[in-house]
């Protein structure tokens, strides 16, 4: 192989080669200058993060494909990618005060961030199974290791045991899923599984039953939940954060990718499982939540009924589908990171406020703060004309065209009971006698819940963009 077809091969990976590289150069820095660095690991992460991203805007346009084809950079790809960057960026600028604290200046938390954000970029460019799985191992080891990074904190360390245990056991589901796939297919390449999927055997069904049961307990879809609401509530905020943004947007990728690019011949088998999940999702996240008293475990709660409703998206199996899904994550994603500046900022005298009764009165003692998190509870809840109603607009859209309609009707209908719990905060906040004067709102965490707020608020009035970006990424897909 000559010079210049070699560079050409390591082209679409070099967003990829950056950030690995980047970490690497990072933990060096960190290991030989002690435990103080981790304000400037940190904030050298956040600038290799937006390095990356720029690396991967200038990528040549069309469809890159490396390694034998299991390595794809598409439109689908590069929205993804750009959006899980921004997710694990904004989550380091909202961990700065976490590791200020002198009892925790750990600078590995940065590097494990990038290393788990560098599986997620792999896992979005999967076009194999091995590279699915290498990505998905290289995303999850790390988020093992930040759910326990409160070492002090037994509920952090039991939420990192509890991840790692039921993670290493949907491993297990996914390769057994893997392995049956290749032995019915004879490979491991989405295109070829597709040209095998044709012919269409029970084994193959079998097969996709467990890879798909493996990906569910990525996005926290139910039965596949059970982790979320604990290691939510265990995690340092921080953390739980992270969790609830950038890992699911790659989870949701690989999803995306795997059904419509590797299952297209068996839509009726994979739709099924999908409806059913989508449909469990959405009715455990809004029923179960209503009974929450910490804020932490009702986002988890939420976070699995908004999991859900992305997945009507993807059960249409259409193009519209799949721009639903990628509206929804986008919007998605800017309405969670917003939420968690709120709690991050809920701290009186130093302690960190975790309950919905702690945010009582919050309108009288802050109005701005409590004006902000009412517009983002309204647009998780869907409320016309924010930002989160459109994202279901357009995943209820997608299942009608593709005459799912019982599908769509239980959206709305879980969408009105998840509505309660996201009305009683705001009820709190609004109505009941104040609990007290809040310390003062720090600046990076000002700035990000200013961007979500006015994102939201301000969405129906120039859409376009988001919509055009999300349908040509769509369309790489088929």
């Amino acid at each position: 192989m000559n010079f210049s077809s070699a560079g050409y091969q390591l082209l679409p990976v070099l967003p990829e080669l950056v950030l690995a590289v980047g970490a690497m150069v990072l933990l060096m820095l960190g290991a030989y200058r002690g435990e103080g660095t981790s304000r400037i690991v940190t904030s050298l992460a956040v600038v290799l993060l937006v390095v990356v991203g720029a690396l991967e805007l200038m990528l040549p346009a069309g469809k890159l494909v490396t390694f034998g084809g299991s390595f794809i950079v598409d439109d689908f790809a590069r929205f993804l990618k750009i959006l899980a960057l921004i997710g694990s960026g904004v989550t380091l600028i909202l961990s700065t005060e976490f590791l200020s604290d002198p009892s925790r200046r750990i600078f590995e938390f940065a590097i494990l961030v990038l290393l788990s954000t560098l599986g997620m970029m792999v896992l979005i460019s999967a076009g194999d199974l091995i590279m699915l799985y290498l990505g998905l191992e290289l995303m999850s080891l790390a988020l093992y290791v930040v759910a326990a990074s409160n070492r002090d904190n037994a509920k952090s360390t039991e939420a990192g045991l509890k991840y790692f245990v039921l993670g290493a056991l949907s491993s297990g589901m996914l390769l057994y899923g893997a392995s049956l796939i290749y032995g019915f297919t004879g490979t491991v390449g989405f295109a070829g599984i597709a040209t095998a999927a044709k012919a269409g055997n029970v084994g193959l069904v079998f097969g996709l039953v467990f890879l798909l049961a493996g990906l569910c307990f990525k996005v926290s879809a139910v039965p596949f939940h059970m982790w979320t609401p604990d290691v939510y509530e265990g995690a340092p905020t921080p953390v739980t954060a992270f969790f609830a943004s950038a890992p699911k947007v790659a989870a949701l990728a690989v999803f995306t990718r795997v059904a419509l690019t590797a299952f297209p011949g068996i839509i009726p088998q994979w739709q099924q499982i999908i409806v059913f999940v989508a449909i469990a999702s959405m009715a455990l996240g809004s029923f179960a939540a209503i009974g929450q008293k910490n804020i932490k475990r009702l986002m988890a709660y939420s976070s699995i009924g908004h999991m859900g409703f992305a997945l009507v998206g993807l059960a249409s199996g259409t193009v519209e589908g799949a721009q639903g899904v990628l509206i929804y994550i986008a919007i998605y994603v800017a309405m969670t990171l917003g939420t968690f500046s709120v709690i991050l900022t809920m701290k009186r005298n130093g302690l960190a406020l975790e309950q919905i009764s702690d945010f009582a009165g919050l309108s009288r003692t802050n109005p701005l703060l409590a004006f902000f998190f009412a517009m983002l509870l309204f647009s998780l809840a869907g409320i016309p004309p924010l930002a989160g109603f459109f994202a279901k607009w357009y995943v209820f859209v997608a299942a009608i065209k593709a005459n799912m309609f019982t599908l769509a009707v239980i959206g709305v209908l879980s969408s009105v009971v998840g509505a309660f719990y996201y009305l009683s905060i705001i009820k709190v906040m609004y109505f009941d006698e104040p609990a007290g004067q809040l310390d003062p709102m720090r600046t990076e965490l000002r700035v990000v819940l200013a961007i979500t707020g006015l994102f939201t608020i301000f969405f129906f009035v120039y859409p376009g963009p988001l919509v055009s970006v999300a349908t040509a990424a769509a369309k790489s897909l088929f």
